[in-house]
């Protein structure tokens, strides 16, 4: 199968690559290098996956909002399958860079529905978010539940894609799937998420910032049963077929959760980290940030019950494999 996934270079992009090179399948890569966080990490993800995909995996320098520069860069290519996973990703920086998040993830998003739809591509996976369900209180977060209030615009930008995404299943019975991401970590993850910038500074002997004085709850989904459920779906395209679909679609667009469907308290969290690490955290307690939400808690029943998705790994080996490759990682 021939794969053109967006954000290759960014943690689950790298990750899916990783995967889908490894059972054959061939790459086209694309990735803008931005630097919301440090190049270094995304060409050193991409040189792993050079140096494992030999001639099955290609990378273009790009970025997709622009569609003059997309379709010259794959013109001629056969293109099967997409997993559109780039975007401009956080929470906060969304509050500071409104038009980042306007031009990735709104215009870059239409770009590849239109790219599916032209080239006929027969099917496209594309990453939501778990913000889109803002500050809903019911618990846990279920594909039905209504999504009318985000609280930060990164969250608008991916319900706005989801919203899209409907349209293009409607007008052009284009087979999508939507996925909702729970707070990914692992090897290889992100440097502006929680569980580095924590181990980066418990290691540095830096505090840490604990926002709502530590009465947080996260889903922390570990990336290796992220990518199962990615590549699960990725197979099973949604049919054309007007019978309703997870997230209430009667059209062949399908919307799923992929947690860990567990609500881990922050200070449990933490505690692993402390463990991991071999060192007490000093903690800076701070109300919460704006733009973020209290609990987050995955229903998985609509994925478990489609694509047969099980999540198995918990924070208890999860954490202690992250902080293992982050010190290998930069020899610490």
């Amino acid at each position: 199968m021939r794969v053109l996934i967006t954000g290759a270079a960014g943690f689950i992009g790298f990750a899916l690559s990783k995967a889908l090179l490894a059972r054959g399948d061939v790459i086209i890569a694309i990735d803008n290098l931005n630097d919301y966080y440090q190049v270094s990490l995304k060409r050193d993800r991409l040189a792993a996956l050079a140096a494992s995909g030999g001639n099955r995996f290609t990378f273009h320098a790009l970025d997709f909002s622009d569609m003059a520069a997309l379709n010259a860069a794959l013109d001629g290519q056969q293109i099967d399958r997409i997993a559109h996973l780039g975007a401009q990703a956080g929470v906060r920086y969304s509050i500071e860079n409104p038009q980042a998040y306007v031009q990735s993830n709104l215009a870059g998003h239409v770009n590849l529905l239109e790219l599916a739809r032209h080239r006929a591509v027969e099917h496209m996976v594309y990453a939501s978010s778990s913000s889109v369900y803002g500050g809903n209180t019911k618990l846990p977060f279920a594909v039905e539940d209504r999504c009318d209030h985000p609280v930060s615009l990164y969250a608008a930008t991916k319900r706005a894609d989801e919203l899209m995404s409907e349209t293009y299943a409607h007008l052009f019975r284009l087979p999508l799937t939507g996925l909702r991401f729970f707070t990914v970590y692992g090897p290889w993850g992100r440097p502006d998420m929680m569980m580095w910038n924590f181990t980066r500074r418990i290691l540095a002997g830096e505090p840490i910032p604990v926002f709502n004085h530590g009465d947080m709850y996260r889903d922390f989904t570990y990336i290796d049963d992220i990518i199962a459920g990615v590549i699960a779906c990725l197979d099973s395209p949604p049919a054309d077929d007007e019978a309703p679909k997870a997230g209430g679609s009667v059209k062949p667009h399908a919307l799923y959760n992929i947690g860990n469907s567990q609500c881990e308290p922050l200070m449990k969290v933490i505690g692993l980290l402390e463990e991991a690490c071999g060192k007490q955290a000093a903690m800076e307690m701070l109300p919460m940030q704006p733009g973020d939400v209290y609990k987050t808690y995955a229903d998985i029943s609509a994925i478990q019950r489609d694509l047969g998705y099980a999540p198995s790994t918990s924070i208890d080996l999860g954490v202690p494999a992250f902080v293992e490759w982050y010190r290998a990682y930069h020899g610490v």
